[in-house]
């Protein structure tokens, strides 16, 4: 698999669409940006730039990918009044692989300065400045020294490729409490490498004093069986067999699928970080989300439905994986295997409401 070519989210704004299905990343977002606003009114305490130069990494498209631009520009808005300072200009980098659906977020960029042009003047439309950066950030996308501040949300669990030596992973399209113990080892390593190489070329394009935010999916055990790693994924492998046992996917092909993603413990992030050696840890913080977002403590009118819990974390899955199982397996079947996943996630989750585990850090590039 080449990860770079298929590594996206569904286009557009039909009912697969990660528009439409991206709740539980708004819902990351939002439980994430107390620490956000902490980390630019700590990096402006006393006085801030002429010009604001930050990236968003794995920004993807659809209604969140604005989402933390406007956070970013509200918090040093209110920090400029506070210290009775200019307005800086902000230049806004939008990354993402080249298969991300750029045009509709191009799309979206007049309704967004409209929309904040009214609520505080133009001050939006002169001061803000946003373009995208396609590519992937397991490669250099900036020049040396050149931007003040990196945040990226739900980005970095994907990995630059599927790792090696795993071929014995029969049956599975992920660690699961199956697989031979090369499996988890095999994965470890990879994630190691890829967040190293991350940090270092971030190191390089970020100035001395920079900060870093950075919310990714991770796990609540060093156990990578654990139940918050690798059961959503699983109970997706067991729908692929349901259709293999009817003849409608080869099993083989089942066996030579595995996905490009790693949940990390945050003890083993926290030692990269160490070992790595360009920043400082200012913070790292979890905290639990539902499979079903919708099913918080702060949703009152919420009332648990299996059936319909089941399609909303299947349709979550399916905008964020089906370009990836398409390149593999066709897209014949596809409405059938998120129905199988969709009623396996709904009996599950009745008997447990197992939960994502994500991890939120703040950095300091080191002078």
């Amino acid at each position: 698999m080449m990860v770079e070519s298929v590594l996206c989210m569904n286009p557009g704004d039909g009912e697969t669409s990660y528009a439409k299905n991206s709740f539980l990343q708004k819902t990351v977002l939002s439980k994430a940006r107390p620490i956000l606003e902490d980390t630019i009114k700590d990096m402006f305490s006393t006085a801030l730039p002429t010009s604001f130069k930050l990236a968003d990494l794995g920004c993807s498209s659809g209604p969140n990918t604005l989402l933390f631009v406007s956070e970013i520009m509200d918090v040093i808005y209110e920090l400029c009044q506070q210290l009775n300072c200019k307005l800086p200009e902000f230049q806004v980098f939008l990354n993402d692989l080249p298969g991300n659906d750029f045009n509709a977020v191009f799309k979206s960029l007049p309704f967004f300065y409209d929309k904040f042009g009214k609520e505080k003047g133009d001050l939006y439309g002169q001061h803000c400045f946003i373009s995208g950066v396609p590519g992937s950030f397991y490669h250099r996308l900036f020049p040396s020294k050149s931007l003040h501040f990196f945040h990226s949300s739900y980005s970095l669990h994907w990995l630059s490729k599927v790792p090696e030596g795993i071929s014995n992973n029969k049956g599975n399209i992920y660690m699961a409490k199956a697989s031979p113990p090369n499996v988890f080892k095999a994965y470890l390593e990879q994630f190691q490498k890829d967040f190293s190489l991350f940090l270092r070329l971030r190191s390089e394009e970020i100035i001395q004093g920079g900060r870093v935010v950075l919310t990714f999916l991770g796990r609540s055990s060093d156990d990578p069986r654990s139940k918050d790693c690798c059961l959503s994924w699983e109970l997706l492998a067991k729908s692929l067999l349901d259709l293999a046992a009817k003849g409608l996917v080869v099993e083989a092909d089942i066996d030579t699928f595995n996905l490009p993603y790693y949940n990390p413990y945050e003890g083993e992030v926290r030692e990269i970080i160490e070992m790595e050696g360009s920043f400082d840890i200012n913070k790292l913080e979890t905290f639990a989300i539902n499979w079903d977002a919708n099913d918080d403590i702060s949703n009152k009118n919420f009332v648990f439905d299996k059936d319909q819990c089941g399609r909303n974390v299947a349709n979550i899955v399916r905008a964020v994986a089906e370009p990836m199982l398409v390149s593999h397996f066709g897209d014949e079947i596809m409405d059938e295997l998120f129905k199988r996943y969709a009623e396996h996630v709904g009996e599950h989750l009745c008997v447990e409401k197992t939960k994502h585990i994500n991890i939120v850090l703040t950095m300091t590039k080191k002078e």
